[in-house]
């Protein structure tokens, strides 16, 4: 059990920081593309998506670690136990869809809770950027400059700026 709650902290630092250095690349190399700014909400989806891909590759390969060579658990019928499975699993477990065809056993029932509960903020994170995203690129076609100087606005600032806004 230690074992495994060593490995969900590890991964939830990690998949946390491919996830930041992923919207963190998308916020400073956005403004540079010279695309129409709706277009540039197609390259925040994408970026978003391939970072969701990497965590939950991360997560799959942490799985089929621990049950293939440290013997923590098992994922469904151990007779089918493959990489194909481990990844759909992650998957599922991920987005929290949880269709319940693969289940898995001993200590790595502990690690699926903290996949899906670190795939759920996740992928909040992922559409509370792309909300922010798509609210300035289609508003006003200003990008991503404004879209950082609003995010480092103070709560006054915001406030005014949303009252204004409404007055156009």
């Amino acid at each position: 059990m230690i074992i495994v709650a060593a490995f969900c902290i590890a991964l939830l630092v990690f998949t946390t920081l491919i996830h930041y250095e992923v919207l963190r690349a998308l916020t400073v190399s956005l403004p540079a593309i010279a695309v129409p700014p709706r277009t540039k909400l197609i390259v925040v989806i994408f970026g978003a998506f391939f970072a969701h891909v990497a965590e939950i590759i991360l997560y799959g390969l942490t799985v089929y670690v621990l049950a293939r060579y440290v013997g923590l658990g098992s994922l469904g019928d151990a007779r089918h136990f493959s990489m194909s499975v481990v990844m759909y699993f992650s998957a599922e477990t991920f987005t929290s869809l949880g269709y319940g065809d693969v289940i898995p056993t001993g200590d790595l029932r502990m690690l699926a809770g903290a996949e899906a509960l670190n795939g759920l903020l996740l992928i909040g994170w992922s559409a509370s950027y792309t909300y922010i995203a798509m609210e300035h690129f289609w508003s006003n076609g200003e990008g991503l400059a404004e879209m950082r100087a609003s995010a480092y606005a103070s709560k006054g600032q915001r406030r005014h700026r949303r009252a204004t806004m409404f007055r156009r």
